[in-house]
């Protein structure tokens, strides 16, 4: 029976690592190749369309100033843009601090939401700012958020010339890095996020998912949606499959960047991760559940990848590292001991090879400095986010057993 298991767990783990290593070949290709569209498609950006840029803010006044001051930079007719802060609830100084700016900058409002929706998480707020948004487009930025100043130019781009894409998805890029050792294992991740299940997946599936920060979305789709799921924690995932649903394929195009702030303790990323990955298992959950329901059955290899991620990839990890633990103390009769520990070690190489050609592409990365942290990663930070998921799957099936409301938790911002 061990045996077994651990063959059906090494099964698991190869069949992730190689088709992540495929979706790096299709990153690095996509990588080479997404700049090519850039000079024919700027031939059809003579008549710009309206922009309406919302921004959710909860308790952002550490951060929202230079988020603002960003968006003042913007290379985008400000006649043509509207940027709305949705002070949600806050309890610090965020709503003066960005009407004292927005008295100074016409484009720039604020609203404030008002009970029975205020300080309800992140989705609620952005209904809110639908609301009185006027733009042909719709983008999002997180509050944290500096884009460089021809994100909003790039995303319009991307929707203007290519009319199957329903949505159009930047990258983003860590401000805070070097801060902490946590914030460059964030910053590691967050490019291996970029370069493999973003870019990886739309060079050969022409699929990739809304992030919760850095996208524009044709206005017309929100409203035929009904607005954001306010049960979903991750709003950004849930609605990239009812985006998909309706027949549009989300871009993912690098050339619009944003820099964003990262948790610099490992309290808040904790926290945050949860979050995430409890709002990546209710979508889960709740598109499997209504599969036959879903007008487009395409939508199911990417259901079936979250699925693998968050559940049978997990597993498998979690259950050779005990077999192979227990082997140690107990034994367990296995029959291909050796080939355990190859297999391990060949998993490590490539785990480290695919990251390392990942970070190569970004110029300033492939450092001497991430060369060690990314060895030292895969035993440390890679393990904690197995204890993570298990940790949210717990949660969120007491909160669905028990009928437990949801509960947003807003990251914590640090000074610069």
């Amino acid at each position: 029976m061990a045996n077994i298991l651990f063959i059906c767990s090494l099964v698991a783990i190869w069949t992730m690592l190689l088709y992540h290593m495929f979706l790096m070949l299709g990153g690095y290709l996509h990588f080479w190749r997404f700049e090519n569209v850039i000079p024919g498609w700027e031939k059809n950006m003579n008549d710009l369309p309206t922009v309406s840029i919302l921004i959710p803010a909860h308790n952002e006044a550490v951060v929202i100033r230079k988020t603002l001051q960003a968006m003042i930079r913007l290379d985008y007719p400000k006649e043509l843009l509207e940027v709305i802060v949705i002070n949600d609830n806050s309890s610090d100084a965020t709503g003066d601090i960005a009407r004292d700016i927005s008295q100074k900058h016409s484009f720039i409002k604020v609203i404030d939401t008002k009970p029975p929706h205020a300080g309800k998480g992140k989705s609620t707020a952005l209904n809110e700012g639908l609301k009185v948004a006027t733009g042909k487009y719709i983008a999002v930025y997180d509050a944290d958020n500096t884009p460089e100043k021809k994100s909003i130019y790039y995303l319009v781009m991307g929707l203007e010339n290519d009319p199957k894409a329903g949505a159009v998805v930047g990258k983003f890029r860590v401000s805070n890095a070097k801060k902490t050792l946590l914030t460059r294992f964030i910053n590691i991740e967050t490019i291996g996020f970029q370069w493999m299940a973003q870019a990886g997946r739309w060079h050969w599936f022409k699929m990739a998912t809304i992030p919760g920060t850095n996208f524009a979305i044709r206005r017309s789709i929100v409203e035929r949606l009904g607005g954001w799921d306010v049960q979903a924690l991750a709003e950004d995932t849930e609605l990239s499959v009812r985006v998909y649903n309706l027949g549009y394929h989300i871009r993912f195009f690098p050339a619009a960047i944003t820099w964003e702030q990262e948790p610099e303790t490992w309290k808040v990323w904790w926290r945050q991760r949860t979050r995430w990955a409890r709002g990546n298992q209710y979508v889960i959950v709740k598109f499997l559940l209504d599969f036959f329901k879903l007008e487009r059955k395409a939508i199911l290899f990417d259901l079936l990848y979250f699925f693998f991620t968050y559940f049978l990839f997990f597993f498998g990890v979690i259950l050779s590292n005990v077999i192979f633990v227990t082997n140690l103390f107990v034994e367990l009769n296995l029959t291909i001991g050796i080939v355990t520990i190859v297999l391990w070690v060949l998993a490590y190489l490539l785990y480290v090879t695919q990251v390392y050609i990942t970070l190569s592409i970004e110029k300033t990365e492939m450092t001497l400095t991430n060369f060690f942290i990314v060895l030292f990663m895969y035993f440390t930070y890679s393990q904690l986010w197995i204890l993570l998921v298990i940790n949210a799957l717990y949660i969120e099936t007491k909160r669905i057993l028990f009928g437990e409301e949801i509960k947003w938790y807003k990251t914590e911002r640090f000074d610069d």
